[in-house]
């Protein structure tokens, strides 16, 4: 186990590794001076070589590569251009934001979609499961921006109840939360009725049944156990996907996360904020998969540090 999981660390650092040099590399290739950001529209020439000189903007890209290697381990991940201020220190602010709205979404998507899910295989082929199929295709066809715009029209407009942007109170976590999670519930369900479909039609299934095992023990037992590796891989990599910003739905409603954090530092072309983003929700990103990976010997015995026993 002791080598499996230094294989896996490895294997994370690495990942984090290549997507930070990535990123590193392509926003430096993009249009814009982030000079120009920094010393504002009014700044002379030699203002603009002035800040250039000063965050070694002017070097050749190899030499910017080696200082932020330099800095990197150490963790220095240089000043924001915008805010002023270490990058670190203003990504780790709007972090909790956004791993508590990550956080409220994969648990709400849990406690429908995998009931949800379990209803429609054991209904299959009836008028209701075909109506619960056409509001999970509803629900995944609808885009982020419209499902959050359509909530805030209802519940801050028309019935005032709900806060219509910030986090300032925990009733401004709802519409967000609910955006995110009218998509992912619809995908998810949709993946755990036909997992459960499909175990419900195994032989094991039917020679149990025939046994006398009860229709409860037989759908959250044997099939939903045999299920769980792939709804918790796929619930895994939603929530991973979320930690890294929700972007749309952060911009919509004035979230204070990460998301909104970077559609910013992208517009002023803030270097050290747009790798710092990436190097924390990348690691977040890639320690959930580690323990996702952990976590299948627990649902199934017979997998053994990543093969099947």
């Amino acid at each position: 186990m002791l080598r499996y999981l230094a294989r896996r660390l490895g294997q994370s650092l690495l990942t984090v590794f290549m997507t930070v040099t990535t990123v590193f590399v392509l926003v430096r290739l993009a249009p814009g001076d982030p000079a120009t950001a920094y010393a504002g529209p009014t700044a002379t020439t030699a203002d603009l070589a002035r800040v250039r000189e000063q965050f070694g903007l002017d070097k050749p890209l190899l030499s910017q590569y080696g200082v932020f290697l330099r800095d990197l381990v150490t963790g220095n991940l240089g000043t924001s251009y915008s805010f002023r201020t270490p990058a670190l220190d203003v990504v780790l602010e709007r972090l909790p934001a956004t791993i508590t709205l990550a956080t409220s979404a994969i648990l709400l998507t849990t406690v429908v979609a995998v009931p949800l899910g379990v209803w429609m295989a054991r209904r299959a082929d009836t008028a209701r499961e075909l109506g619960a199929n056409i509001v999970t295709i509803a629900g995944q066809s609808m885009p982020d921006f419209w499902s959050g715009v359509m909530l805030l029209t209802v519940f801050s407009v028309l019935i005032p109840a709900l806060p219509a942007s910030g986090f300032t109170t925990w009733g401004g976590l709802i519409l967000p939360t609910v955006t995110v999670a009218i998509l992912q519930m619809a995908l998810i369900s949709r993946l755990v009725r036909r997992e459960m479909m499909t175990t419900l039609a195994s032989p094991y299934v039917t020679v149990a049944r025939s046994r006398g095992v009860s229709e409860r023990a037989l759908t959250w037992r044997y099939a939903m156990g045999n299920s769980s590796i792939p709804v918790l891989t796929a619930l895994g990599t939603r929530f991973a996907g979320m930690l890294n910003g929700v972007v749309v739905v952060e911009v919509v409603f004035g979230w204070p996360g990460v998301g909104s954090l970077v559609v910013r530092a992208l517009e002023t072309r803030d270097y050290p904020l747009i790798q710092a983003t990436v190097l924390v929700t990348a690691a977040l990103a890639v320690l959930v998969q580690l323990l996702i990976d952990l976590a299948y010997p627990l649902l199934d015995p017979r997998v053994r540090l990543g093969k099947a026993a």
